[in-house]
């Protein structure tokens, strides 16, 4: 701005001198050199081979197995060192699988599923069971509050030991979703069959032919359940057992608990109103844009080689 130094001292605070060297700094065109790293590369390489090695470890003890191997760093030195790797510290819960199921999950993607298309998973009804309860966990909003104010009836949120909840079983297709259906007690092959008397099948698919979609859960595999299936003359669809991450009904489900986060009832009856309201408001171009991810999910099992995957 063309200012002299005495004013710009003035303005900032800070003695002349200061600005001079400020400015001659700037016109040299010097850096401002960085601290000198107390690790080295060949150390940060170690230490990245420590986390590597057991991915659970907390970071005490890659601190204590660093400086065991002769490494002269702080706690805090080690922490900002795997924070620069890139590291993260929340593990995502996927569903466990042996060889078997994993065998059994590429065999189904590889040369099943593999040449299916958007067109062919639309004709598939997926079903699925589901809790929710008055208490979701640690999700919601956060709270805005000064210090002190931790304790106040407004801050808090409150928990109880035994939530009440509701089970319920919900269908979705590419044409959107079903009427859903609740049950006050665990879902057994008598109560499946009832369900599946107001089964939403009718209403999504009209005439036109589908297949329907179920886990391997007992209810679904008794022997009343498959006699009543094909009675009716219901296709179901193979599918692999404990893959839930492979239904695109489990996403819905998280879509409607997430809209649900800023919601708060109180009893059963309101949250089974508040299931009932929410669920009825997702658009079918939700469902089916959740449909068209399947041939992308079918081959994202087969490269990892029927282990769990990103979906």
């Amino acid at each position: 701005m063309g200012k002299p130094q005495i004013f710009i001292a003035k303005e900032a605070g800070c003695s002349q001198s200061a600005v001079s060297k400020h400015v001659n700094r700037k016109l040299s065109g010097r850096k401002k050199y960085e601290r000198k790293r107390c690790t080295t590369n060949r150390e940060n390489r170690s230490l990245e081979r420590h986390v590597k090695q057991n991915r659970f470890r907390n970071l005490g003890e890659l601190h204590k197995e660093w400086t065991e191997a002769g490494v002269k760093a702080s706690r805090a030195t080690t922490q900002r060192r795997v924070k620069e790797f890139g590291y993260s510290h929340i593990p995502l819960v996927k569903p466990l699988l042996n060889h078997r199921q994993r065998q059994r999950h590429l065999t189904w993607a590889k040369k099943k599923k593999k040449k299916w298309t958007v067109a062919q998973w639309s004709k598939v009804l997926f079903s699925d069971e589901s809790k929710f309860c008055i208490s979701f966990g640690n999700q919601g909003p956060r709270v805005w509050r000064k210090g002190g104010e931790a304790h106040s009836p407004s801050c808090l949120k409150s928990s109880v030991k035994f939530p009440q909840s509701v089970m319920i079983w919900g269908a979705m297709s590419s044409a959107g979703v079903g009427p859903l259906c609740f049950s006050k007690t665990k879902v057994t092959a008598p109560i499946y069959k009832e369900i599946l008397e107001l089964s939403s099948a009718d209403q999504l698919f009209k005439d036109a032919d589908y297949i329907f979609q179920q886990d391997l859960a007992p209810a679904h595999t008794a022997k009343s359940t498959k006699s009543w299936l094909n009675d009716h003359g219901v296709g179901v669809l193979d599918w692999p057992a404990n893959s839930p991450d492979l239904n695109p009904i489990e996403n819905l489900r998280g879509i409607v608990k997430r809209k649900m986060r800023n919601k708060r009832p109180k009893i059963a009856d309101e949250l089974k109103a508040s299931v009932k309201e929410t669920w009825a408001y997702i658009p079918p171009q939700q469902c089916h844009r959740l449909i068209t991810s399947m041939p992308r999910q079918t081959e994202a099992v087969i490269n990892a080689k029927g282990a769990p995957t990103k979906y």
